[in-house]
C-alpha cells in the first residue's frame, strides 16, 4: 500500500489550462499489476498507483468551470482503482463523487479488466444517470487455452456471464472490446473459438491486432510462434467478422431516437456537427442552425447507418425529457 502523503510525488498533477472541447479526459490512476504475457505496461509505467479522490475531483470541477460536460475517465484498470492505495473507496464510489459535480452532464470511463468489474459498479452504472451505458472490455481470445497463457484471469464462460449481467443492467449498453490473433500456441481451433465468442456477443466495436513480440515479455519466449503470414490471414478474417456485425448493430439504430452531447463540427464535413450517443455511438447532424448548440443534450432521430457512424436529424430545440410521451418534430 501507499501512503497517502506520498502520492503527490507520484503523480504530475495537472496544471489548470484552458479546454477547447466539451469532453475531456482526466487520469485516475498509473501503472498496472496484472502482467498480462503479452503486454510491457507493467515493466514500463510500474505497478499501480491511484490518485487521490479529493485532487480528480478537484480537476473535473475545473473542467466543469471552463464548460467541459463530458468526463471520461482513465486507468488502464479503473476496476482496480483504489483497492490497493488505502483510499477507502473504490471505483464505483468515485463515479459516484464526479457524478455529484455541478456542470457534468456525461461520464465515461477506460478501461475495464473483466476480472475485475464488480456487480457495484453495474449497478452504478445503470443506476446514476449522468454514467454512460458504454464500455470498453478487452476479450482478447475467445479460447480459454490461450486466456490462460495470456495470464488474464478469467475464462471464456465467465466472460459470457458478465456481458449477460452488464446487458441485462443496461439493454442499450454499448460494448466494446480488444482482439488478439495469432498468440503464440494458438491453433486454427483456438481461433474458431474466438470468432464464435465474436458472434455469440455482439460486439458494438472491436479493436483487432495480430500479436507482435514485445521485449521483456513471458509471451515473448513462449515456444510454438504462430507464423506471421497465419497472424495476418486470422486478423483478415476476423476483421471481416467485426465489420458485418458492426454494419448490423448500426443499422439497427435507424429509426430511433438518441441522445447525444453535440460536440462540434465534423472533422470531415464542415456543414455538419458531430455528437455521441449514451451508448458510445458517433452521430453526424447538419450544422445549419443548430451551431449555437455545441456543449448542449440533444435528441436527435438517426436517419441512415454509415460504417463506422451514424447520420441523424436534430430535434426541435426542447429541454431534454420534454419529448417523452409525444412524437417530436424535427429541426429544419
Amino acid at each position: 500500500w501507499i501512503d497517502e502523503s506520498e502520492l503527490d510525488c507520484l503523480f504530475m498533477v495537472p496544471e489548470s489550462r484552458p479546454v477547447r472541447s466539451v469532453r475531456a479526459f482526466v487520469t485516475i490512476m498509473e501503472g498496472c499489476d496484472n502482467y498480462c504475457a503479452y503486454c510491457v505496461v507493467p515493466n514500463v509505467r510500474g505497478p499501480e498507483r491511484s490518485r487521490r479522490p479529493s485532487e480528480i475531483i478537484a480537476e473535473i470541477e475545473n473542467l466543469a468551470a471552463q464548460g467541459v460536460k463530458e468526463i471520461v475517465l482513465l486507468g488502464q484498470n479503473v476496476n482496480s482503482y483504489g483497492l490497493k492505495s488505502g483510499l477507502g473507496i473504490d471505483f464505483a464510489d468515485l463515479l459516484l463523487m464526479a457524478a455529484r459535480v455541478e456542470g457534468v452532464e456525461r461520464l465515461r470511463f477506460t478501461t475495464s479488466h473483466p476480472k475485475d468489474l464488480s456487480d457495484k459498479l453495474i449497478s452504478v452504472m445503470a443506476g446514476e444517470d449522468k454514467v454512460c451505458e458504454q464500455i470498453h472490455l478487452p476479450l482478447q481470445a475467445g479460447s480459454d487455452r490461450v486466456l490462460q497463457a495470456m495470464g488474464r484471469g478469467y475464462s471464456s464462460e465467465e466472460y459470457l456471464k458478465l456481458v449477460h449481467r452488464l446487458r441485462s443492467a443496461m439493454p442499450e449498453l454499448g460494448l466494446s472490446t480488444d482482439l488478439i490473433t495469432g498468440f503464440p500456441g494458438e491453433s486454427e481451433d483456438d481461433f474458431l473459438r474466438t470468432l464464435e465468442m465474436v458472434k455469440e456477443i455482439g460486439f458494438d466495436e472491436a479493436f483487432t491486432f495480430r500479436y507482435s513480440d514485445r521485449p521483456g515479455t513471458r509471451a515473448a519466449l513462449y515456444p510454438d510462434q504462430v507464423p506471421e503470414a497465419v497472424r495476418l490471414e486470422r486478423l483478415w478474417r476476423l476483421d471481416q467478422l467485426v465489420a458485418k456485425i458492426t454494419e448490423k448493430r448500426n443499422s439497427a439504430q435507424v429509426g430511433k431516437l438518441k441522445e447525444i452531447l453535440l460536440e462540434g463540427e465534423s472533422k470531415r464535413d464542415a456543414q455538419k456537427l458531430t455528437g455521441r450517443t449514451r451508448d458510445g455511438r458517433l452521430v453526424h447532424i447538419t450544422k445549419q442552425g443548430a451551431e449555437h448548440r455545441v456543449g448542449e443534450l440533444a435528441m436527435v432521430r438517426i436517419t441512415r447507418a454509415l460504417k463506422h457512424s451514424l447520420l441523424g436529424e436534430l430535434l426541435k430545440q426542447e429541454p431534454i425529457g420534454s419529448w417523452q410521451g409525444a412524437e417530436p418534430c424535427l429541426l429544419r
